[in-house]
């Protein structure tokens, strides 16, 4: 899937949370609804099975936690559960699709589904091969299982090296304290980093890590983990390409020229976008832009993770995760460059957003209250995100109950509404989004601020978040209705069949 990530350290917070997020996209030419979703542990399946690579995991004997999450609305393709957090405090969101290179996957081939081949009983009959696991399964099958960051990693890498993948994966794992991102190498293999404390990390669609360390990977894995016999094989299928002595230690390698790619094809889908991340939030630190940039739209070697110039909100998550190239030559919808210019990169906030997540850890927050779900549905550039306490038990219906049928009752369908409305007339439109946006996002930081301090020696904590939750919702769905029927008549105004004589 079409996705960016960002995550951010503890320490380049501004109160001291982690917090990663993701858009979740849906391919060219298609759109898929989404909702949100909490999954009980008597929910949790023993025997888990694939729809798209009809792999088969064993669950039975395992014991699930509760966890939010946002699943396909529609279940022909699966569960697809995207992003959540558990009752243990920790989040994860699957997966970014990255990239690879056929020497990776000449040296260990994706595990892709191979039907079957005539009928039972014939002579020459070839029984089904199962893939591996992939986007649809991997919040289902590690999420309900970890009690930390780190074991989400080793969790999935156990199931990575048993089971295999059918796509390169990208994955953010957070706790109270760590953040930790996996990317997958071919079928089998992989490896992860712990994104610094004080230094936020960006992901477009392309396998990111620039710099890992075998050596902590094999001995005390402080910073990095891998797949078991990842030496080795670097080593037997020739994949390291940093040049002896370019870096000083020589068990230290840049994955991204080993493992991914820097094609033409990065170059308008891929970079650009860690391009403009970054741009926006360390302005000063490089230059972006003329003859003299440090870096540009095109750059293969933008840094995976760096310090920002100042701390980072939610706000700035949201912001960078619904950008179009704002304030530069590629912007779709700006009057700088040209009309080939304002099409040339693909944007971060697309129209075939299909949700984004921000999942922030407070360990400041009351026991129970310290995961907090930011959910946005629909397309970035025209949504807000609802704050949502992740250690409740159920999920308002505005923000649960998405169908195949378009109607303002669901959160997702009303925001589809406004984006394709705003979308023809967005110079008049934008402003009513954007005070919509600051509504959204105060009404979250206000309800916050209220439970937390109601939740300070309460009985009921879940009953506090739950209230809360719904009241949020039904505020959201006021100020959601509003903002499309104030982009609704705006629209009408400017339709082409508009005429100046009134009638009598």
């Amino acid at each position: 899937m079409p996705c960016t990530t960002i995550l951010v350290g503890k320490k380049a917070t501004y109160d001291g949370s982690t917090m990663i997020a993701r858009n979740d996209d849906s391919p060219s030419g298609g759109f898929t609804p989404k909702c949100m979703s909490v999954v009980e542990p008597k929910d949790q399946p023993t025997a888990y099975r694939s729809v798209l690579s009809h792999v088969q995991v064993d669950l039975c004997g395992l014991t699930p936690l509760r966890y939010t999450c946002v699943p396909n609305a529609l279940d022909n393709e699966g569960i697809w559960a995207a992003a959540g957090i558990n009752e243990c405090d920790v989040a994860m969101t699957a997966t970014e699709t990255i990239t690879s290179n056929p020497r990776v996957l000449g040296a260990d081939p994706l595990v892709e589904l191979q039907p079957a081949k005539g009928n039972p009983g014939d002579k020459d009959y070839e029984p089904e091969i199962p893939g591996g696991i992939g986007e649809e399964d991997l919040v289902t099958l590690v999420l309900p299982y970890i009690r930390s960051a780190r074991e989400g990693v080793l969790r999935l890498g156990d199931l990575l090296e048993e089971y295999g993948t059918y796509e390169m994966n990208g994955v953010a794992f957070s706790d109270l304290d760590e953040i930790w991102w996996l990317e997958t190498l071919g079928g089998h293999h992989w490896i992860a980093r712990r994104v610094p404390d004080d230094a936020y990390v960006t992901m477009p669609n392309q396998l990111g890590i620039d710099s890992f360390d075998l050596s902590d990977a094999e001995g005390d894995q402080r910073e990095n983990l891998c797949s078991k016999d990842l030496r080795a094989w670097m080593r037997v299928n020739h994949l390291n390409l940093t040049i002896p002595g370019a870096i000083a230690r020589s068990d230290v390698f840049n994955p991204r020229q080993a493992f991914g790619s820097a094609s033409d094809a990065d170059h308008v889908y891929n970079t650009p976008r860690a391009w403009a991340m970054q741009r926006h939030l360390n302005p000063t630190t490089n230059v972006w832009d003329g003859p003299n940039a440090d870096y540009t739209p095109e750059s293969d070697n933008i840094p995976w993770s760096r310090k920002p110039e100042r701390l980072l909100t939610v706000e700035d998550v949201k912001y960078v995760l619904s950008m179009h190239y704002q304030g530069t030559p590629y912007d779709c919808y700006g009057s700088m460059g040209t009309e080939a210019s304002r099409g040339s990169y693909r944007p971060i906030g697309i129209n075939r957003n299909d949700d984004m997540s921000v999942l922030q850890l407070r360990p400041y927050a009351p026991a129970g209250c310290r995961g907090i779900h930011w959910l946005c549905l629909g397309s970035n550039t025209f949504n807000a995100p609802v704050a949502q306490y992740a250690g409740v038990r159920t999920v308002p219906d505005y923000l649960a109950q998405t169908g195949e049928d378009v109607t303002t009752d669901s959160f997702y369908w009303a925001n589809r509404l406004v984006a394709a409305l705003c979308d023809p007339h967005f110079n008049s439109c934008i402003v009513h989004v954007e005070r919509y946006q600051e509504r959204i996002v105060a009404l979250g930081h206000a309800m916050i601020a209220a439970t937390d301090a109601q939740a300070q020696g309460a009985d009921d904590i879940v009953g506090l978040l739950e209230a809360a939750n719904d009241r949020m919702a039904r505020d959201v769905r006021r100020e959601t209705d509003k903002l499309l029927a104030e982009v609704l008549y705006t629209s009408s105004t400017q339709m082409k069949n508009a005429f100046a004589r009134s009638d009598g």
